[in-house]
């Protein structure tokens, strides 16, 4: 295991931490170790959370901006105002933007992160698949630059064949990504990439590259700093999602052979030394059956799933993005860092898996996390706290740590069965389902496991209701029967929707494109209304009131807690009215539109 340090002088005296939630509080907690003050921010509503009380200091962000946390001249004010010396942007919101860290070097103040050349490099999709494959590593094939109209990425698809990926140049995080598996798919998945790209990363552009249908999607970690040193700290499997995006993680990736972990290793560290990287970064890679990989990506900050990397190899990442930073060598050697045991993430969303991941923002009533050898959570909930749908979905990161990976399995299957969230939707029904399946156990998913496993998605079908409905009950009444006790709970939420109970909470079915990882919602209707299952922002409405439509035909879409939802057609029929518009805001069981 990697040996500590002796106690050394603070690096900076205060740090501010352009974030919020959970990984402000991870940040913060980092800071303590090292004797740094950590100055918080905040949006209004957000005065009393609790990476606002953890922190030395907190301010609020100047914005009338509609997400401040996206403000830098605010920010940066802040951060000088505090006496701050240095940022760190964590992840999301503004860690990904060279100008950030352009200004904030400007004003004086240290960027905890690469360089805005390196950030930029990356940041571009485009440029770093060309820098990529000039370090040797092998690419998808790809569009040389950005696609700039359907025509174009139809003529691309033509030659190159389908299916292919239409993807935001300047993006991540699996937005601004679309899949189209025939010419009859392109043009929505061209609008839909350029679109999501436009209002999530302020960059239209979009390019093409063929889309590989059954990869493992792996990643490799590392941390460089100012002398020279590029440290690989293994590699982590990221292959389950949903809509592009992760749900679990683990570390290190099961059943790699160990020449393509090496391979990948040592292409990550090529392609480091190319853009003379610093700090935390992650190459992404898809790997096929026959153990052949190909870039994906490079992010240029620390990762969600970073704690599987911390637990099995002991290193705080955090604390060494701190130390390089500030100008200090890493803190370990390289025959430190041997991998130990397995660890997995689950992300705990406020997400229905039953109706597609669809998002729940709302108001936590009762929070109680597990606990005991091996489990770790990072998080920044507590009872009465709020999902906001302005930000992601994310509540908490559970993480378990096992000898091997069938103990850290068994241990995450008890942490999950401890953790209670009631008042929102959470995905955790869905990940004790994927614990428990054979073929996760058996190891080596592709990023298509929930495409092939639909029944794995809670269902009023297959699943008792109880088990659907736990996420909202009453507080537990406790009897005593014969001496025996007892606790009864009572699924108050069946009775808001009247007769008909769980078969009214519109769940989706277990064949539903959503849950398969898409965008595209199942049918959510009785009668001639169709309702929004999900609370948010309609960005598009794609018919017209007097139109034909059939059984799952996209009506409008849906933004919600950054997440895009194509509400369709629950019955063929003629659009007779429409009550919803671009901008309008929808709640759950809002009419959408009437179809007869």
């Amino acid at each position: 295991m990697v040996e500590s340090l002796p106690f050394t002088p603070p690096l900076f005296g205060r740090l501010l931490i352009a974030n919020r939630a959970e990984i402000a509080v991870r940040i913060t907690r980092a800071c303590r170790e090292l004797g740094i003050e950590a100055v918080a921010i905040y949006a209004d509503g957000e005065e009393n959370a609790p990476h606002v009380r953890l922190a030395d200091d907190a301010y609020r962000v100047p914005s009338d901006a509609v997400v401040p946390y996206l403000d830098i001249d605010a920010i940066v004010g802040v951060a000088v105002r505090a006496g701050a010396a240095a940022v760190h942007p964590g992840y999301g919101f503004l860690s990904e933007h060279a100008e950030f860290a352009e200004a904030c070097g400007a004003a004086g103040l240290i960027f905890v992160g690469p360089g805005p050349a390196a950030i930029r490099a990356m940041g571009d999709k485009i440029e770093a698949r060309r820098l990529a494959a000039r370090a040797g590593l092998p690419v998808v094939a790809g569009s040389e630059a950005g696609i700039e109209s359907v025509a174009a990425a139809s003529a691309w698809a033509d030659q190159y064949g389908y299916p292919v990926a239409i993807k935001a140049a300047g993006g991540g995080g699996g937005r601004g990504f679309r899949v189209a598996r025939n010419a009859g798919e392109i043009e929505a998945a061209f609008t839909g990439a350029a679109g999501e790209a436009s209002r999530s990363f302020a960059n239209p552009i979009v390019y093409i590259e063929r889309y590989l249908e059954r990869p493992r999607h792996v990643e490799v970690q590392i941390l460089a700093d100012d002398f020279g040193r590029v440290a690989v700290l293994g590699d982590r499997d990221c292959s389950i999602q949903r809509r592009h995006q992760k749900l679990i993680e683990e570390a290190p990736a099961p059943g790699l052979a160990p020449e393509v972990r090496a391979r990948m290793a040592e292409a990550s560290v090529a392609l480091a030394r190319g853009v003379n990287y610093r700090s935390a970064g992650t190459l992404e890679f898809l790997v096929n059956p026959d153990g052949s990989f190909s870039f994906l990506e490079m992010n240029t900050r620390i990762q969600v799933e970073h704690p599987v990397t911390e637990m099995i190899t002991g290193v705080d990442i955090v604390k060494e993005q701190l130390r390089i930073a500030a100008g200090q060598p890493l803190s370990f050697r390289d025959e430190d860092v041997l991998p130990r045991g397995h660890a997995i993430e689950c992300r705990i969303n406020a997400e229905d898996a039953g109706r597609g991941f669809a998002p729940a923002p709302g108001t936590v009533e009762r929070y109680r996390e597990p606990g005991g050898f091996g489990v770790r959570v990072d998080n920044a909930m507590e009872p009465g706290g709020g999902v906001s749908a302005a930000y992601d979905s994310m509540i908490a990161k559970l993480i378990a740590w096992g000898r091997d990976r069938d103990e850290a399995i068994a241990r995450m299957r008890r942490a999950l069965a401890e953790y209670e969230i009631t008042g929102v939707a959470t995905t955790i029904p869905f990940h004790r389902l994927v614990m428990a399946d054979d073929q996760f156990w058996r190891g080596g998913v592709a990023t298509t496991f929930l495409t092939d496993r639909p029944d794995l998605m809670p269902d009023p079908a297959n699943v008792p209701v109880p088990a659907v409905t736990q996420e909202s009950l009453t507080e537990p009444v406790v009897a005593e029967v014969n001496g025996r006790r007892f606790v009864v709970r009572v699924p108050v939420e069946l009775a808001k929707f009247g007769p008909g109970g769980a078969n009214r909470t519109r769940l989706m079915r277990p064949d539903s494109p959503l849950q398969a990882g898409g965008t595209t919602g199942a049918p959510a209707g009785e009668g001639d209304d169709l309702t929004s299952p999900i609370q948010g922002t309609v960005l598009r409405v794609l018919v017209a009131a007097g139109a034909t439509v059939r059984r799952g035909d996209v009506i409008c879409v849906v933004e919600a807690m950054k997440m895009e939802n194509e509400l369709v057609a629950h019955r063929d029929g003629t659009i007779h009215e429409l009550r919803v518009s671009p901008g309008a805001k929808v709640r759950i069981q809002d009419v959408v539109a009437t179809i007869q």
